[in-house]
């Protein structure tokens, strides 16, 4: 049994890491298509088997979702597709969303211990891709089954990745399950934040659906707030998850910031996603969200700013900038996202910060202050420090703000002042348990830890799950003693 293990696995010093291959760039600048091509069968074993299956899996221990990794990679490479999707998706609610826009190179295969012995990573996330691909061409994703249907309801605020994880790890225990969202569609972030290139929709539409087929249902165009408070909400249900995300774009206050033509990343993106949806989008039809033909200016260095510049590369903007006040070693984006838009043509200018937007009445250009690394901040990262008599101007005739996100006013959206939030807009919540200080609501993802990755989002989403039927269970047998 050993050597049969052997001779399947520990292949990766005979073999060298290999990704799926990428389409040529001016195939996918021509197009929102995602750019990896698939695994074909065979080479998804054979990355596979490149697993040294060590003893202490860091691509594990470095998984929010504490994924089965190893035990996956050794089913695919032995041709057990079936059983290494059955444990894929046992950890995790949407295997194929994170195969495709998890930064690995920051969490499983930044901790590969191949990776860090010098062979190359295993390629995690692209085999995670194929697992999750295969058992949907071989309908093997099917919809929830129900054992005993429960007379207990969970409303949950937000169809994003947390309020779908929780959502379906609730209707597993056979609650009833009602997903409220402002949006037309769900899947909050993964729909309209997320570029195609990166994540086509129809891999969360196919996610969604499969959720109402298993008997989750949706009310889209609900504003908590507007269409019902939160009170409201919780006399309806027995419990509450507000699962809303964080979508409050940070400004920059610099000298110009009321000129025309000067954006919040979301609003561009949303456009964008909206137009490949088939919707019609005025800003974008009348040019005012459409870059073709524009000098394009984004400021961020996160996963934000790179869906923003690969965006207006695909729109058929005349030049694409990207600014960030710190180097590229320090950034927050992934690098391989970097790397992808350098191949596309984006011009990044390290160590740079906006000073002043000049213009009219809209962005004519933009004064720059070059800058330097001084001393590590609180984050661990170098403190930009600008340099003296350093300023230079670059034409723009759009700026994209990509500086991260703010939690909304809920206290005040949702009509519920007894709603308690930290010092940075968060709900407040007891980690332990998720839940609020406000019996019965609960809160996971963005809205509780600030913006933040999807796949800590699902994380949040199926604690939550746990800590609600729990929360149930007691208040069932509650009523049980008193009948």
């Amino acid at each position: 049994m050993v050597r049969l293990m052997t001779k399947k696995m520990l292949q990766f010093v005979k073999l060298d890491k290999k990704n799926p291959d990428k389409r040529e760039v001016l195939e996918r600048k021509g197009d929102f298509n995602e750019i990896y091509k698939e695994f074909i069968n065979e080479k998804a074993k054979e990355q596979s088997s490149r697993c040294s299956q060590c003893g202490v899996p860091f691509c594990q221990v470095h998984c929010p979702l504490s994924n089965n990794i190893p035990d996956w990679l050794k089913l695919t490479a032995e041709g057990r597709l079936r059983e290494a999707y059955e444990l894929a998706q046992s950890t995790n609610n949407m295997p194929e969303v994170c195969g495709r826009i998890c930064p690995q190179d920051r969490l499983c295969e930044g901790n590969c211990v191949i990776e860090q012995s010098g062979h190359g990573t295993v390629t995690i996330g692209s085999i995670e891709k194929f697992i999750t691909e295969n058992a949907w061409e071989n309908k093997w994703v099917e919809p929830i089954k129900i054992k005993l249907e429960k007379n207990q309801s969970v409303g949950i605020i937000g169809a994003g990745p947390a309020g779908l994880a929780c959502a379906e790890q609730l209707r597993k225990e056979g609650y009833q399950v009602t997903i409220y969202d402002r949006y037309d569609r769900p899947g909050g972030l993964l729909i309209y934040g997320i570029p195609n290139f990166k994540l086509e929709k129809f891999v969360v539409e196919r996610r969604t659906n499969l959720l109402k087929e298993s008997g989750i249902k949706f009310i889209q165009n609900f504003e908590v707030g507007k269409d019902a408070t939160l009170n409201q909400l919780k006399e309806k249900h027995d419990a509450i998850l507000i699962a809303t995300g964080v979508y409050k774009a940070r400004g920059i206050e610099i000298p110009g910031s009321n000129l025309r033509n000067i954006f919040p990343a979301m609003d561009f993106l949303i456009a964008s996603n909206k137009k490949g949806l088939g919707d019609k989008v005025e800003k974008f039809d009348d040019g005012t969200l459409n870059v073709e033909g524009k000098d394009v200016i984004v400021i961020g260095g996160g996963d934000t700013a790179m869906d923003c510049v690969r965006t207006s590369v695909r729109q058929n903007a005349k030049s694409v900038k990207c600014l960030y006040r710190r180097d590229r070693e320090n950034m927050p984006g992934s690098a391989r996202e970097v790397s992808n838009a350098e191949e596309e043509g984006v011009e990044f200018i390290w160590l740079s910060n906006p000073k002043k937007f000049v213009g009219t009445n809209k962005i004519e250009s933009i004064v720059v202050d070059k800058m330097k690394l001084g001393d590590l901040d609180e984050s661990g990262r170098k403190k930009p420090i600008i340099e003296n008599n350093s300023e230079f101007n670059l034409k723009a005739d759009i700026i994209i703000k990509a500086l991260g996100f703010d939690p909304e006013d809920l206290p005040n959206l949702f009509k519920d002042k007894n709603l308690k939030v930290s010092q940075w807009g968060t709900i407040k919540v007891d980690f332990d348990t998720m839940e609020t200080d406000l019996e019965g609501i609960f809160a996971a993802g963005d809205i509780i830890r600030g913006a933040s990755l999807v796949v800590w989002a699902i994380r949040d989403g199926r604690e939550a799950a746990i800590s609600i039927k729990n929360f149930l269970e007691k208040k069932q047998s509650k009523k049980a003693k008193v009948a």
